[in-house]
């Protein structure tokens, strides 16, 4: 039987990692993003790897417009996952403040993006309580970053989110895997000017993401030297840490 697989922000970086990691003759992929261009490219190393595949240039931002998305999919081939994982980040470049248009984008992208892939893919993996959701924090979202404010509160709220839907739909028999990926190699982060600690190669990045997903494990965080930096700044009281993170270099 083939499985549906539908993946957002697949244009390029993890989610066109991801779209390669899961071409397998027994799959139909359906990948989703703003750039044509380079969607198609992506849909032809998925081919070339004997997996069906279906694009459609879908901005996350319109509902409507996903929710058919999804729902056109999973007419052609029942859903099995759904990688929720387009988003864009930004910081204050340096300055003191973040453009509020900027804030606001993210927010948009990042987390009415998310919300308004993964309630379709509910409603459609629901009836027959079958299903695997996939949502793409950071670690970043593990505590606020002064040089990245909505970035990491949009992450964060992704993050939390994911972990009480797991909750809320494992009696359904919907599992929920919430990934909070560090520095991988990325058009995103290829525009950063800072040192990227552990910074990984988006296949690398993606095989670990299958096998966690495939494995409905709740959560990871990867690589594991920046997942306990992360854990430890969540936990150290921000009197201690503020003066550290608001030492770090801008974010653009």
């Amino acid at each position: 039987m083939i499985s549906g697989i539908f993946i957002t922000g697949a244009s390029s970086g993890l989610g066109a990692a991801l779209a390669v990691a899961y071409a397998t003759p027994n799959s139909h992929l359906f990948l989703s993003g703003r750039d044509t261009l380079r969607l198609n490219t992506v849909v032809d190393s998925c081919r070339s790897k004997g997996a069906q595949a279906s694009v459609r240039a879908v901005d996350v931002t319109d509902g409507p417009a996903l929710a058919q998305w999804i729902t056109d999919a999973e007419a052609i081939a029942p859903l099995a996952l759904v990688i929720a994982n387009a988003g864009i980040s930004g910081g204050t470049g340096g300055g003191a403040k973040e453009p509020d248009n900027q804030t606001r984008k993210i927010f948009a992208v990042n987390l009415d993006g998310v919300v308004n892939t993964v309630l379709p893919a509910i409603a459609v993996m629901r009836p027959r309580h079958r299903g695997q959701i996939a949502l793409i924090s950071s670690v970043a979202g593990f505590r606020g970053q002064p040089s990245a404010p909505a970035y990491s509160a949009s992450k964060a709220a992704v993050r939390v989110w994911g972990e009480g839907l797991r909750g809320s739909l494992a009696k359904e028999g919907i599992g929920v895997t919430v990934i909070c990926p560090g520095f991988v190699e990325t058009r995103m982060t290829a525009v950063n000017r800072f040192p990227m600690p552990f910074l990984m190669p988006a296949d690398r990045a993606a095989g670990l993401m299958r096998r966690a997903i495939d494995a409905n494990r709740a959560r990871l965080t990867y690589p594991w030297p920046m997942a306990v930096m992360s854990w430890l700044l969540a936990a150290l009281p921000p009197a201690w840490t503020d003066p550290l993170l608001t030492r770090l270099p801008g974010k653009d």
